[in-house]
C-alpha cells in the first residue's frame, strides 16, 4: 500500500536547496559586482560593472559549514527574534491579550454585527505589528459559539478571527516575523515603505470586513444562504452545548501590560522611520544631545540612539526593557520569570534556527561567486522591463515561492539578498519588494493547506477545506488584484 505524500518540513527543503546551489556553483560562472558603498548595510551594486572572476565550486565542507556561517551572518536578527520571543511569552503568561478580547466580546454581546469589524481590526493590528497567527486558535472556541447563538454560521466566527489576523499578516506593517526579517536582510529600515504597507492593510482589511458582514448579513436574513446549512441543527447542538467559555474580567494588572504592549510597539514603529533622513523631521535627534547635556541625567542614561535610526540592536534592547517593566508589574519571582522569558525564546527557537539556516543558501551563492552572475542574469532581464512588470511578477514570483517554502521567515532569508538587488537595476526600492513579499506570503498563508493554524482553525469551526474555497476564492481573487494595482503604482512612484 502506498504511503500517502507529505510535505518534507521547511528544514529539509531548505537544506536541499542548499544542496542544489552547492551542486549549481560547479556549472554556473563566477563574477563579481562593484558596488556604490562597500561598507554600507544594504550593498547596492554599480550597474553594468559584472566581471568574470575565477570559479570557487562549493564542495561537502562547504555545504555542511553553509547554515554555521549563516547563524553568524544573521546573529542581530536571530537574538532580536529570540528576546521578542521571551516578551511575548511573558505578556501571554499575563492573560492580558485573552481577557482584553474576551471582554470586548462580553460587551458587545447581543451586538454581534458591530462585533465583526471591531473584532477584526483588533486581530488584524495584532497580525500587522507582531504576525498573530498561532496565538489566534484559542480564540475560534471562544468566538464562533457567540456568532453561532446570535444566528450567524460557523464560517462567520471563523472568517472574523482568521480573516483579520490573516489580513494583518498580509499587510505586514511593522511584523518583526515578516517585514522585521526581511528589511534585516535586504539592507534597510523596517520603517522604510510602511506608508505603502499601511494602506495595503487598510484597504485589504477594509475589502474583509465588508466580505464578512455580507455574507453574516446575508446568512442571518436566511440561514439556507449558509455553505454550512446542511450542518445547521448539529453545528447549534455541539457549539451552543459547549458554551462560550470562560469570559474572564480584564484586571487592573492585565490593562497595565497591555499598555505596555501597545506603547512598545508603537515605539518601535516611531523608532524604526527614518525621520530625519526622508522627512527632515529631526526632533528626536535634538531631544537626545539636550538630553545628553543634562548633568549627571545624561550620564546615566548613555548614548541612546535616536528614534529614526533604530536597527535590530536597537530593537532588541526596547523589547528586553519591557519585559523587565512587564516584570515588575507582575511581580513574577525571578525563577519564574526567567522560565517565563525562556519558554517564549523557545517557542520562536525553530524561527530563528530556519533563518540561520536560511541565510547558509546566501552564503554558498557568495562563496561560489554566483549571487553576482545571477544579479547579472536579472540585470539583462530587467533591460526590457519596466517597473511596474518588475514589482508585479516580483509578487507573483513570491506566491509561487511561498508554497515551496511555507516559513514566512525562512522565505524572507532565502529570497532577499538577491530580490532586493535586483530591484535597484529595476529603479524601484527595496521597500517595494518587502512589501511584495509580505503581501505574497499573507496571501497564501490563508489558503495553505499545508498551514497548521489554517486547517486546525477549520477544524473547530467544523468547516471542510473545499467548502472554505467555496467562500473564500472570490475574496482571494479580489486581493490579488488590488494588491497588484496598489504595488503599479507604487512603482510608477518611485
Amino acid at each position: 500500500m502506498m504511503k500517502k505524500f507529505r510535505m518534507p518540513s521547511a528544514f529539509t527543503i531548505l537544506f536541499l536547496i542548499i544542496i542544489v546551489i552547492a551542486i549549481l556553483t560547479w556549472i554556473v560562472p563566477a563574477g563579481s559586482y562593484e558596488y556604490v558603498d562597500e561598507t554600507a548595510a544594504a550593498l547596492e551594486p554599480v550597474p553594468g560593472t559584472y566581471a568574470r572572476t575565477a570559479e570557487h565550486p562549493q564542495g561537502f565542507w562547504e555545504v555542511l559549514r553553509a547554515p554555521i556561517q549563516g547563524f553568524f551572518n544573521a546573529t542581530d536578527i536571530i537574538v532580536f527574534i529570540l528576546v521578542i520571543g521571551g516578551f511575548l511569552g511573558l505578556v501571554t503568561d499575563t492573560g492580558a491579550i485573552d481577557a482584553g478580547i474576551g471582554s470586548i466580546v462580553k460587551r458587545f454581546s447581543g451586538r454581534e454585527t458591530l462585533m465583526i469589524p471591531i473584532l477584526m481590526c483588533i486581530f488584524a493590528v495584532g497580525g500587522t505589528i507582531f504576525g498573530m497567527w498561532e496565538e489566534t486558535i484559542a480564540f475560534y472556541v471562544l468566538v464562533i459559539p457567540v456568532f453561532v447563538a446570535a444566528g450567524f454560521d460557523s464560517i462567520t466566527g471563523f472568517a472574523v478571527i482568521c480573516l483579520g489576523a490573516g489580513i494583518g499578516c498580509l499587510g505586514s506593517t511593522v511584523n518583526p516575523f515578516a517585514t522585521g526579517i526581511a528589511s534585516g536582510f535586504a539592507g534597510i529600515s523596517i520603517g522604510e515603505g510602511i506608508v505603502l504597507r499601511l494602506l495595503i492593510f487598510a484597504v485589504c482589511l477594509g475589502l474583509a470586513i465588508w466580505y464578512v458582514m455580507a455574507y453574516g448579513k446575508k446568512v442571518k436574513n436566511d440561514p439556507k444562504k449558509s455553505l454550512v446549512y446542511h450542518m445547521k441543527e448539529e453545528n447549534e447542538q455541539h457549539f451552543l452545548s459547549q458554551g462560550t467559555g470562560e469570559i474572564k474580567k480584564l484586571s487592573g494588572k492585565q490593562k497595565t501590560i497591555l499598555w505596555i504592549f501597545g506603547l512598545s510597539f508603537f515605539i518601535m514603529v516611531l523608532g524604526v522611520i527614518p525621520w530625519a533622513e526622508k522627512f527632515g523631521i529631526t526632533m528626536f535627534e535634538d531631544f537626545n544631545h539636550w538630553l545628553g547635556r543634562v548633568p549627571v541625567l545624561g550620564t546615566v542614561l548613555g548614548n541612546i540612539t535616536p528614534l529614526g535610526e533604530w536597527w535590530f540592536g536597537d530593537i532588541t534592547i526596547l523589547f528586553l526593557l519591557s519585559s523587565f517593566i512587564c516584570g515588575l508589574i507582575w511581580r513574577w519571582g525571578e525563577l519564574r520569570f526567567i522560565e517565563l522569558f525562556l519558554g517564549g525564546a523557545k517557542d520562536l527557537l525553530g524561527v530563528a534556527l530556519i533563518i540561520g539556516v536560511t541565510r547558509g543558501i546566501a552564503v554558498v551563492m557568495d562563496d561560489g561567486g554566483m549571487t553576482a552572475t545571477v544579479l547579472h542574469w536579472g540585470e539583462e532581464s530587467l533591460k526590457a522591463m519596466g517597473s511596474i512588470a518588475f514589482a508585479d511578477l516580483s509578487y507573483l514570483f513570491f506566491i509561487l515561492l511561498s508554497f515551496l517554502v511555507p516559513s514566512t521567515s525562512g522565505l524572507a532569508a532565502l529570497s532577499m539578498p538577491i530580490m532586493a538587488p535586483i530591484a535597484d537595476f529595476a529603479g524601484v526600492g527595496r521597500d517595494l519588494v518587502i512589501t511584495a513579499y509580505a503581501s505574497a506570503s499573507g496571501i497564501v498563508n490563508l489558503i495553505t493547506p499545508t498551514s497548521g493554524v489554517l486547517m486546525g482553525a477549520l477544524a473547530i469551526a467544523r468547516v471542510s477545506y473545499g467548502i472554505y474555497l467555496r467562500w473564500i476564492w472570490k475574496f482571494l481573487l479580489l486581493l490579488l488584484v488590488i494588491v497588484l494595482v496598489i504595488l503599479s503604482g507604487a512603482a510608477i512612484l518611485s
